[in-house]
């Protein structure tokens, strides 16, 4: 048997797979929302992005800051800083043999805690959903991380 075959066999691997699909489908929406709150909100970061409105003075007004913009870039970049962890530790936490159950609580409590936060930063809800979003996907991780140095320390 191939070991690519012994892989897609490993049922915490696959739930891995699902659910790291997931999150990264959810943080690449958040590049289709930012170019929605650009496009509403006439808010672009470089003047090459204004020429669709023409090359005039005018339109060099569009080259500006909006604050919804911004919070949208904002919760952007907290999906790149907490899930580009959780891919890496994820994919070594399951193939470090866990429990499936065990496995599928901490991709789905992960999945959960990021789509909660997204909601959570671009309604705004109030402090402190964002912050305990932020916080359980952090200890999932941290809780893979420990899962991973304790069943396979090599030092």
């Amino acid at each position: 048997m191939s070991k690519i075959t012994q892989l897609m066999k490993n049922e915490a691997f696959l739930a891995y797979s699902t659910y790291t699909a997931i999150v990264l489908l959810k943080m690449m929406l958040m590049s289709l929302i930012t170019i929605y709150f650009r496009m509403t909100r006439k808010a672009f970061s470089n003047p090459e992005d204004i020429t669709a409105l023409g090359n005039s003075e005018a339109s060099k007004k569009y080259l500006q800051t909006d604050p919804d913009v911004e919070r949208v870039r904002r919760c952007h970049l907290n999906d790149i800083e907490n899930i580009v962890p959780f891919i890496g530790i994820g994919l070594l936490y399951a193939l470090s043999g866990p429990d499936l159950s065990t496995a599928l609580l901490h991709f789905r409590i992960f999945a959960v805690a990021r789509i909660f936060h997204t909601i959570a930063y671009l309604t705004p809800l109030p402090q402190p959903s964002r912050g305990l979003s932020w916080l359980v996907g952090f200890v999932v991780t941290i809780s893979m991380a420990c899962r991973v140095l304790t069943t396979g320390l090599y030092l």
